[in-house]
């Protein structure tokens, strides 16, 4: 494939301790602060601990309205329920994908007392036209998710999103035909030490990488361990691994150019909207 302009690191993102549920420890890079987002990306926060006492309270039930949730697990099992009925329980290598939309009323609970529990969770953004839509639960086995190796050294596992290489085009396990309007792309990428990696990025696109083990630099520039690293414009980007090899997150998303307004759980447009998702909330009709 013939690229023309590469991607290359625009600015850092620094990762936060953080305490969210019911005193689940993480660490938060998008979100961390307002002004730190990345258009349709809201939040990111990594969750990793072999200490109980940092993740089994878990989630307890609690509402979201106005945006989408991602969570993938590496390590551990963790288990969905929704007010829609629905029960996923995710282990190693699976994903839930929630759209919240009008609202949805769930929990997020471990299924271990011991043992390391570690994963992500991304937070992406709806468009006004789509923040009311009803809300939809996806649980997404590991072995659904299409794992690839594009260049030699190189694991990719393409969670959501269309890649075309080699002239070809891949699909991942979500949103392969381009259907939501925010046009995610979601990669889970493990490249063996000095490996090199070019990968297309759909130009107009929001993107950013998140490294988690290893080294890892573009351009020659060092990505500095879990930190959101956000992207300049670009068709592909050019990343190249470390002596010790390397794992990170590839996200990248169609930016909505909207407003946001943000109170907890909840993200429109308006305040005034906030405030009828709040008494919403109160009065039961949520997810009427």
């Amino acid at each position: 494939m013939t690229y023309s302009t590469a991607r290359n690191i625009l600015r850092r993102i620094p990762g936060q301790p953080a305490s969210d549920g019911a005193g689940v420890r993480l660490r938060r890079s998008l979100g961390s602060r307002p002004a730190l987002r990345l258009d349709p990306f809201l939040m990111l926060d990594e969750f990793s601990s072999s200490n109980p006492d940092d993740y089994v309270a878990g989630f307890p039930e609690h509402p979201h309205r106005g945006f989408e949730t991602v969570t993938y697990m590496l390590e551990g099992r963790m288990q969905h329920r929704d007010h829609m009925r629905n029960t996923g329980d995710l282990g190693p290598g699976g994903v839930q994908w929630m759209t919240a939309g009008r609202g949805v009323i769930h929990s997020e609970m471990p299924q271990q007392h011991e043992g390391r529990m570690r994963g992500f969770q991304l937070w992406i953004n709806l468009p006004a036209a789509e923040k009311m839509q009803p809300a939809s639960y996806r649980d997404i086995p590991a072995a659904e998710i299409p794992e690839i190796t594009p260049a030699e050294g190189v694991r990719l596992r393409l969670i959501a999103g269309r890649l075309d290489l080699s002239g070809e085009t891949l699909s991942g396990a979500v949103n392969g035909d381009g259907a939501r309007s925010t046009d995610p792309l979601y990669l889970d990428l493990r490249l063996e030490p000095g490996a090199q990696l070019a990968l297309p990025v759909p130009p107009g696109h929001h993107a950013f990488v998140y490294p988690f083990e290893g080294e890892a630099s573009i351009a020659g520039r060092p990505l500095p361990a879990r930190d959101a690293t956000v992207l300049s414009d670009g068709d592909h980007v050019v990343i190249d691994a470390g002596e010790a090899g390397a794992a990170m997150l590839l996200l990248a998303g169609k930016p909505i150019g909207e407003g946001v307004v943000q109170y907890g759980p909840f993200v429109m447009n308006t305040r005034e909207e906030i405030e009828q998702a709040l008494e919403d909330y109160r009065r039961g009709v949520l997810t009427a």
